[in-house]
């Protein structure tokens, strides 16, 4: 900051915090704003980039007039990216590359191999992606397919451990051993199974049976995904994809997939790889969920041990009455059915009220659920526990 010091211009002397906050409200008003205390004078040079970055996405030549100024090249677009990235956190990153997505409609340059080299990616990036993939070209489709997979590997390095882990804790609960080790002893069933042998003169119990955790070797639970791909569920069908490969990672489960919209898909042999899930998903479209559940009825051959979740935001399309009934039918026969309305990290979006309600006389909870949530509340469901109980004390309504 340059100031003149003379008699009639004395020396603009301000405590560091004001400076800072002089800063701030500068880079937040931009270089429109009229007052002295913000206009282009009042930032230091190693600011200006920062500014001119800022004004390219969120400059307005007038108030409700929204007038960015990257233009619709990509090597401007490209410079841009590196700039951000260059001069704020990658969280901000992703909400900057997402606020020009909206805002100035550069989807189109999506498809164009430089930029997305040059795109900090994240799951919503991923969705936008899969959205357009009908329309990139050729010669974009491996670069496209290659920032995909960087998202998928990042996600399952976070998420995978902890599914795996909860998956098969839960499933080596599910078979008692009545001659377990020592650290395999289930203390609190023995403890109760053992109550009449409790010796008040020596103030103890004595365990006469041993209950411990047993190990099935063989299949135990069926888990059916049946996964909503119309064009608001973009994120969820990203998570559950990435959690569908791990479930068919662990042996005691057999898992499928299923995917629609007006059709349906069976994606079940492609789940070693959750970028060819996604990348044979469709997108957009309608909602027909009954005919989806009527599909994956003819998949279910055990009901007590199957364990159906649907994730939709449960705009039917079709026959909702119908809908419900075929539901009515599947608990009946004993399947256990999880309605998650979002399997995102922005929690429940949007949905359809009426009929989630519908589905609770029949047993069927209804709410949003996060990424981080999904392995505690699959293993929940295994155990058969109270899903209810689980959504409460995650504060989930």
């Amino acid at each position: 900051m340059h100031e003149r010091c003379d008699a009639d211009h004395p020396p603009n002397i301000q405590a560091p915090h004001t400076l800072e906050r002089t800063r701030r409200w500068r880079l937040v008003l931009g270089g429109s704003a009229e007052h002295d205390d913000t206009n282009e004078a009042s930032l230091p040079p190693s600011d200006m980039a920062i500014d001119q970055a800022l004004a390219q996405l969120y400059n307005t030549e007038q108030e409700g007039d929204r007038q960015g100024n990257l233009h619709r090249s990509a090597p401007n677009v490209a410079k841009w990216l590196s700039d951000i990235r260059t001069y704020f956190p990658t969280s901000v990153v992703r909400v900057m590359q997402q606020d020009a997505l909206e805002r100035l409609d550069l989807y189109q340059l999506l498809l164009e191999p430089t930029l997305l080299e040059a795109i900090e990616p994240d799951v919503h990036l991923l969705a936008n992606l899969l959205t357009l993939q009908s329309v990139i070209p050729a010669q974009t489709k491996e670069t496209a397919r290659l920032v995909v997979q960087r998202v998928v590997d990042e996600i399952l390095k976070k998420l995978q451990h902890p599914m795996q882990q909860a998956i098969r804790g839960s499933l080596n609960r599910t078979m008692r051993n009545r001659r377990p080790r020592h650290h395999d002893v289930d203390w609190h069933r023995t403890i109760r199974a053992n109550l009449r042998h409790y010796q008040p003169d020596y103030q103890t119990l004595i365990p006469e049976q041993l209950i411990g955790y047993g190990y099935q070797r063989s299949a135990l639970k069926h888990v059916l995904l049946c996964v909503d791909q119309s064009g608001s569920m973009a994120t969820s069908v990203v998570y559950a994809s990435i959690f569908a490969a791990v479930l068919a990672s662990i042996p005691a489960i057999t898992t499928q997939m299923v995917l629609f919209d007006t059709a349906v898909l069976d994606m079940s042999d492609r789940l070693t790889d959750p970028v060819d899930i996604l990348f044979g998903s469709q997108l957009g479209g309608g909602t027909d969920i009954n005919q989806a559940l009527s599909y994956c009825q003819t998949l279910v051959q055990q009901p007590e041990d199957t364990i159906l979740v649907l994730i939709s935001d449960l705009y039917e399309g079709g026959d909702s009455s119908a809908l419900v009934q075929r539901i009515g039918r599947l608990v009946a026969s004993g399947v256990q059915m999880i309605a998650l309305l979002a399997l995102s990290d922005e929690g429940t979006p949007a949905f359809n009220h009426d009929l989630a309600a519908q589905l609770a006389p029949l047993g069927v909870p209804a709410f949003g659920c996060t990424p981080d949530q999904f392995p505690d509340l699959m293993a929940t469901a295994i155990n058969r526990a109270d899903i209810h109980q689980w959504a409460a004390s995650y504060g989930i309504t």
